[in-house]
């Protein structure tokens, strides 16, 4: 029965339920994997290739112009720093060739000054203080040498000897101080070689007589005296020797300081500067036109590889060591051609780029004016030669393509408009001290020109010192206000500084007064100057002159 009723309900349920046909097309529903078809370029007519070409020249000059802006700024950083940092040593060099010498007897002249610290080395001056009421000097004096180790050795040798029924007092100037960095790092390098400074050589000595003498103390690496020009075979009477270790330096300065040599007495010391310390460095050299130009285009070439992130396009030739620019493709790119450098100190306006502030150009190094490039034209960066300017025909150099002259052209009608920009620095740049000068920072033309031009440039002051004019037991509180009404007639006077310097760092040392007056302007400097030059006041024969406006602003009133 059972059987009979599953059989009926299945013929009933064919009835609604009709099966469907198990073959047909097959469709692809969602989640479906497809076959994945090649990308093929579209075939590109005349005038897009040209559209192509041109934008990938376009690229790779602003590639290699974006790399020439990097070189340039690394290479005025260096420039400056070079040029710093021997300005710097300079300046330290000169304040450590100078001794100052006080509590000197008033009988003494200047010859005996002289000839008692002449053993210690070539005296280039020495300046004796003189009061002209008195006609005799007022008791110090400053020496200056041609080496620091002359200057350190006589002061500590001759400091505290009697001249004249006096004990005089040596020791460094007042403004020593300012220069202690620098001293220092030239005395750090002075140690690492084991130098040692003679002096009180006897003329007939050799070097070979001086070295055998000191080999004793150790193996002797240089052993040298300073030739003098102006007699052929002989020596100044100074020299250094250079040791291979450093206590044989040090023994020979504890042993042979003062030996009898010949009937002279040796002045031994330890160096305190390194080898031609005192003599100018070169300026730093330039880059060549063609090699800059080419360590560009080669370093644009390496980045426009790994940015499409393959080799460079077939066909285009790898340039040759130092001058060659890299091709793409079909279009030839003329190689640098080598020019004369621009005078240096000249800046290129109008022409920046991505991240950077100011462009100055090496000199050596031409750079045309920018080109923004468009937004959006997916160009790859790749090396390109960028326009220089036109070589003179007498150098035998094949002239330039027509709009490499066209960009050199606009570039030279740049240059000439730096004139007053050039005048606007040189003249806005204030004066610096030795300590400033450690941390000064210079940006936008040249460095070493815009200094040279302000060493150029005529004086300009709107202050006067006087001198002599009045001593430490004269001043009172009437002294300003009698100095502003002497030295209105000549002018408006801003303001009366009242300076007392002192001579030298003992407690008993002399003190000088110095009227600084600030007028409003310089004529009204020199009016005054000429009235009060050499006029008496209280005694006293004042001089009167103009003072650096630079020193001044800056508070440096020792000058």
């Amino acid at each position: 029965m059972e059987q009979m009723m599953k059989q009926m309900m299945e013929e009933h349920m064919g009835d609604f339920l009709p099966q469907a046909e198990q073959g047909g097309p097959v469709v692809l529903g969602p989640g479906a994997k497809k076959e994945t078809q090649p990308f093929k370029l579209p075939k590109l007519n005349s005038a897009q290739l040209d559209a192509i070409s041109t934008a990938k020249k376009y690229a790779m000059e602003q590639s290699v112009k974006s790399i020439l802006v990097k070189q340039t700024i690394a290479h005025q950083q260096q420039q400056m720093m070079n040029f710093q940092n021997t300005v710097q040593r300079q300046q330290a060099l000169a304040l450590m060739c100078r001794i100052y010498v006080g509590s000197i007897n008033f009988e003494i002249k200047e010859d005996t000054i002289k000839q008692a610290f002449l053993p210690f080395g070539t005296i280039k001056s020495v300046n004796l203080s003189w009061d002209p009421v008195t006609n005799k000097h007022k008791g110090f004096a400053f020496i200056e040498y041609e080496l620091p180790e002359a200057a350190q050795l006589a002061l500590e040798q001759m400091n505290g000897v009697m001249i004249g029924g006096r004990n005089i007092k040596v020791g460094r100037p007042s403004n020593m101080p300012q220069a202690q960095p620098i001293i220092e790092q030239l005395a750090d390098e002075a140690r690492k070689l084991n130098r040692v400074y003679v002096a009180s050589v006897h003329q007939d000595l050799s070097d070979n007589d001086i070295r055998s003498v000191f080999e004793a103390f150790g193996t002797i690496n240089a052993c040298e005296l300073a030739p003098d020009p102006t007699k052929p075979g002989k020596h100044r009477g100074y020299g250094f020797i250079e040791y291979s270790v450093s206590k044989g330096a040090q023994d020979a300065v504890s042993s042979m300081n003062l030996f009898d040599l010949g009937g002279q007495y040796l002045r031994v010391g330890q160096a305190i500067t390194p080898p031609n310390a005192t003599l100018l460095p070169l300026g730093p050299g330039s880059m060549p036109t063609a090699a800059a130009v080419a360590a560009a285009a080669v370093t644009a070439r390496i980045t426009a590889m790994d940015v499409t992130g393959g080799a460079p396009a077939p066909g285009s030739a790898p340039p040759p060591v130092g001058l060659a620019i890299p091709t793409l493709g079909a279009a030839a790119i003329p190689a640098p051609v080598p020019v004369a450098p621009p005078a240096p100190g000249v800046a290129v306006p109008g022409f920046s780029a991505p991240g950077v502030a100011a462009i100055i150009p090496p000199p050596g190094v031409a750079i045309p004016p920018a080109v923004v490039l468009p937004q959006g034209t997916g160009a790859a960066i790749l090396p390109v030669s960028i326009p220089l300017p036109q070589p003179s025909a007498a150098a035998g150099m094949p002239p330039l393509p027509p709009s490499q002259s066209t960009v050199a052209a606009t570039v030279q009608g740049k240059l000439q408009k730096l004139t007053e920009a050039q005048k606007k620095l040189v003249e806005e740049d204030p004066a610096q001290t030795l300590d400033q000068q450690e941390n000064m920072k210079i940006s936008g033309s040249n460095a070493r020109h815009m200094v040279m031009q302000k060493l150029m440039r005529a004086s300009v002051s709107q202050v006067l010192v006087l001198r002599n004019m009045v001593g430490p037991e004269d001043l009172d509180e009437e002294l300003e206000s009698e100095v502003t009404d002497e030295c209105g007639k000549f002018g408006v006077v801003n303001r009366v500084i009242i300076y007392q310097e002192k001579q030298g760092e003992e407690e008993d040392a002399e003190v000088i007064v110095k009227l600084f007056v600030e007028f409003n302007s310089q004529h009204e400097v020199e009016a005054a100057a000429k009235s009060l030059n050499n006029r008496f006041f209280g005694g006293r024969k004042v001089r009167a002159e103009m003072y650096d406006q630079d020193l001044f602003e800056a508070n440096d009133l020792s000058g």
